[in-house]
């Protein structure tokens, strides 16, 4: 239960990344992706009690942690760039289903069943329904770019399932990860994209983006992992694009459509029937 509250926790924040995507649009994606992640990398120091010791990893695990949050956003970046962003950002929240059904392929011991594999297909649709029924449109347009968005969820997939694979480490680490994927989006964004100005509220939001769904966000998910079952949390995390959806409604002053409700009923049904204990 202590896990699935700490997935759901990760979940609520990420649920923002929207809201404060839109308020911060004007800013290039690589940019706003670096000093997000390096303010959220902050979050390490009360973690590890101000001792870096703490931040420390071996090569291997730290090379996986930048994998996971750096190839992450990278290739979703050049996704959203060529091809179209709602179905895009569909393609890529298959994540959740990936860690679902991947789980035996990188966890020994850990059997699939078919309650999971209902769950996470339910799951699925109902991320596919608050996404496509926001946009009111659901052609089946072909562009490369899905291709990036498929890896992009393959990486986060991955990532979340390697973890529990290497060496223990303290989830203060998690900030190396953020420190050095900041650091590499930076340099992106100094390679590919035009200088710009910020405001005072830009920093604000900046801020808030990284403490939030850029940062802590990425704490919650490390602790969850390592204290839960991949399959129900994987299956959670398909709240994520409903939470997302409703909160760009809030801020807009807008009322939920019936695809956003169905879409509610499709992901908390998959919540339930992943995390119900099976009859003895």
């Amino acid at each position: 239960m202590s896990a699935n509250l700490l997935a759901l926790g990760a979940v609520a924040l990420w649920g923002s990344l929207a809201a404060l995507g839109v308020a911060l649009s004007h800013i290039p994606p690589f940019l706003l992706t670096g000093l997000s992640l390096l303010i959220g990398s902050l979050i390490a120091l009360p973690l590890s009690r101000f001792d870096w010791r703490r931040w420390r990893v071996p090569p291997a695990t730290l090379a996986l942690g930048v994998y996971g949050l750096f190839g992450f956003h990278f290739l979703l970046f050049i996704a959203l760039r060529h091809a179209p962003p709602v179905q895009a950002n569909l393609v890529n929240y298959l994540w959740p289903l990936g860690i679902v059904v991947m789980a035996p392929l990188f966890l020994p011991g850990t059997t699939l069943t078919g309650r999971h594999i209902l769950a996470a297909l339910l799951g699925f649709g109902g991320a596919a329904l608050a996404i496509l029924g926001r946009s009111g449109t659901a052609d089946a347009i072909w562009a490369w770019g899905y291709l990036p968005a498929a890896g992009s969820a393959f990486i986060w997939s991955s990532y979340s399932l390697l973890t529990k694979r290497v060496a223990p480490f303290p989830t203060a680490a998690i900030g190396s990860f953020a420190l050095v994927s900041g650091l590499l989006s930076l340099l992106c964004h100094a390679l590919m994209e035009p200088a710009v100005s910020l405001t005072a509220q830009d920093w604000v939001l900046i801020a808030l983006l990284g403490l939030g769904p850029l940062g802590g966000a990425f704490f919650l998910w490390d602790a969850a992992l390592k204290r839960g079952d991949a399959r129900q949390i994987g299956v959670l995390s398909f709240l994520t694009p409903l939470l997302s959806t409703l909160t760009l409604l809030w801020v807009r002053g807008e009322a939920p459509s019936l695809s956003v409700g169905m879409a509610a009923a499709l992901i908390i049904g998959a919540a339930v029937l992943a995390t119900r204990r099976p009859a003895a």
